[in-house]
């Protein structure tokens, strides 16, 4: 960790914090139906992911902290902590939580390997924003510093708690709290968690039915409440949480901010994503928190609707969501530009967010559809391939006039004034191990395929799950089942979507070449036919040492059109292989303007190690010059300069 700003020389001169506590057994408390196999008790080690993972590790986490001592981000804490002198540093009134969560990714990476340095430095952190906090547990340094001057011309000053559709102090409580959990998971020290519960007991004491009845202009307060009522048993905190979701679109109770907010109408009356898409998606995880954890019916309903609405008619091809640059926020059904398209990273990230709280409410492998739709394509695409230089939003056309990236960019960028994008980045894809596996009673969900292994309690013994793939280069997967003693139980492999010749969910995306063939499944190297629940073919078998499972998923070059509702794709269609979408570039062809695909394109790929980190490369061919043309993953595109690019191409009959 390169240090060069003096808070690694202020930090020294306070006493850290630092105490470590023995995690208690605690009472039960209200859970999931379904409980995800932690990021921390899987360990990858494939083709994939595990570069990623290293490159935000070593690149991303460490460059983004340095971002942070430039733009003067740690200097507002120690300034709203009486340290040192001077005014508000930075342009946004959210510029803490690219601290609290580049703290979060770090506390992840930290729990897969180790790093004592990067362990001290994080802790010099907390004990900076320690300094920042008020002596009742407010902490949000603009407004400490100087109440009656904004850093952003749109955010209107005000004492605390005043002008809180735009403030964002419950926003940044909202990733503290985030960060604060990640951290104490990862190291079992409070000194984070400390100065996150003094300040979630400010909120309880302020907020309320019979308090303060607003509620935040930008959802996270509720996901991050509920994650340290998990830690603490505080059911304050969540009801805290429940109270923000209730209170929200109520009229009886308060003045509304609109559908902007997503406070137009009560949440559970709200069945169409309207507004900005970030804040929306970040609400609907925690419309489903409170959905599972007070099995509560009305909330299960309405983020069934608005799941419904999304992927039937608001989402891209990428899994991307929010498709205007105005507002950042969705459009209306079926308003999918292309060249236009917004598509923030940070709406693709809360995107895999939601969907896996979807699936561990109701079980079902359509979720997991859409969250690896958005996993590989929509949230990757965000960064570029040496993990310092990003998308704002992620477009699925650019014809070198329109200056689509944050700033009026053609290309990825080090950071933004706005840098929630760089710094979501940082703690989201060290969590990707966190998708792969999850268990109920006595069945263990095989949701994503990647190289990796972990271990679970089932059937009372211990249970070790090894997967072997080059997954998604190649649709063939080992899954290596290991009891401590030979045991009864269902292990539950996840069938994709695309694999059973559906795109996404819904009927907004479709086929236009039929598969090559169909999944199948060998156990111990004999076929077996399958029954699916829900997705899922279900092995439920007494399992013993040295059993395996063998998928086989086709991966052939398929063509995807879009609803006709769609007018941006009209006469289009795009191309997939496996899970990941596919689109053209000027550097592979000079006449890009011209390409198009017609019933008789053929289709070739071939995995080629040297270009772009290594990916698979698709070859077109046909009877005109026109069907004649390279295609790369969606996600590496632009890392080769800025250049024109197209995901949906012209069809010809």
């Amino acid at each position: 960790m390169r240090l060069t700003f003096s808070v690694a020389i202020i930090a020294s001169l306070f006493l850290l914090s630092c105490s470590t506590q023995p995690k208690e057994a605690k009472p039960e408390h209200a859970e999931y139906p379904i409980n995800g196999v932690s990021f921390s008790d899987v360990q990858v080690n494939d083709i994939f992911w595990l570069p990623k993972i290293e490159t935000n590790r070593k690149a991303t986490i460490p460059a983004s902290f340095q971002k942070c001592e430039e733009t003067g981000r740690l200097e507002n804490f120690l300034i709203a902590g009486g340290k040192m002198e001077g005014t508000v540093r930075g342009d946004m009134p959210f510029d803490d939580t690219d601290v609290y969560k580049i703290i979060e990714g770090a506390s992840y990476s930290m729990t897969t390997i180790p790093d004592p340095k990067l362990d001290a430095y994080v802790d010099s952190l907390i004990e900076i924003i320690g300094i920042g906090q008020e002596e009742d547990g407010y902490l949000t340094t603009w407004k400490t510093i100087d109440p009656t001057h904004s850093p952003a011309e749109w955010c209107p000053p005000g004492e605390r708690w005043e002008g809180l559709a735009w403030s964002h102090e419950l926003y940044n409580a909202g990733h503290m709290y985030e960060a604060a959990a990640a951290h104490y998971h990862a190291t079992g020290k409070t000194n984070f968690l400390d100065i996150a519960t003094k300040n979630a007991d400010l909120l309880v004491a302020v907020f309320g039915a019979d308090k303060n009845p607003q509620v935040p202009g930008h959802q996270i307060v509720e996901t991050g409440l509920i994650k340290l009522y998990q830690i603490t048993d505080k059911k304050e905190y969540l009801d805290l949480a429940r109270h923000f979701l209730d209170f929200r679109g109520d009229s009886t109770k308060r003045e509304l901010w609109g559908p902007y907010n997503q406070d137009h109408v009560p949440v559970v009356e709200q069945d169409e994503a309207v507004g900005h898409a970030v804040r929306a998606v970040y609400m609907y995880a925690g419309m489903t928190d409170i959905a599972a954890l007070y099995k509560d019916a009305a909330y299960s309903n309405a983020v069934d609707q608005l799941w419904n609405n999304v992927v039937n008619k608001k989402i891209y091809i990428t899994g991307g969501v929010g498709a205007k640059h105005d507002g950042e926020a969705f459009g209306e059904n079926y308003e999918l530009p292309n060249l236009t398209a917004y598509n923030e990273t940070c709406a693709a990230i809360a995107n895999v967010y939601w969907n896996y709280r979807m699936f561990l409410l109701h079980g079902d492998s359509k979720y997991i559809d859409v969250l690896e739709r958005s996993l590989y394509n929509g949230v990757i695409s965000g960064v570029a391939l040496d993990g310092t230089n990003f998308f704002y939003p992620n477009p699925l056309s650019c014809d070198m006039h329109y200056h689509f990236n944050s700033g009026g960019s053609l290309t990825r960028e080090p950071w933004f004034d706005c840098s929630c994008c760089p710094s979501n980045m940082c703690r989201f894809m060290p969590s990707v191990p966190g998708y792969i596996y999850a268990q109920k009673d006595n069945d263990i969900y095989v949701n994503l395929f990647v190289q990796s292994s972990t271990s679970v309690k089932m059937a009372g013994s211990e249970v070790k799950i090894d997967q072997e793939t080059k997954y998604p280069w190649d649709g063939k997967v080992k899954i290596s089942v290991t009891p401590e003693k030979a045991s009864q139980f269902a292990v539950r492999v996840r069938i994709p979507g695309w694999a059973q010749n559906q795109p996404l969910p819904g009927d907004l995306y479709s086929y236009t070449n039929a598969p090559a063939a169909k999944p199948e499944i060998l156990v111990n190297g004999e076929k077996v036919s399958y029954e699916t629940e829900q997705g899922y073919a279900v092995l439920d078998r007494e399992w013993n040492t040295g059993d395996e499972v063998e998928l086989s998923l086709p991966m052939q070059v398929r063509t995807v059109k879009a609803s006709e509702l769609v007018e941006a794709d009209k006469g289009k269609v795009a191309l997939e292989r496996g899970p990941i979408v596919y689109c053209v570039e000027e550097k592979d062809n000079p006449e890009i303007g011209s390409i198009k695909v017609s019933a008789e394109t053929q289709f070739e790929s071939n995995y080629d190690a040297d270009l772009l980190a290594g990916v698979e490369v698709v070859k077109a061919s046909g009877r005109t010059k026109a069907e004649t043309f390279t295609a790369i993953p969606y996600f590496v595109w632009n890392n080769r300069g800025a250049n024109k690019m197209d995901v949906w191409l012209s069809k010809i009959d």
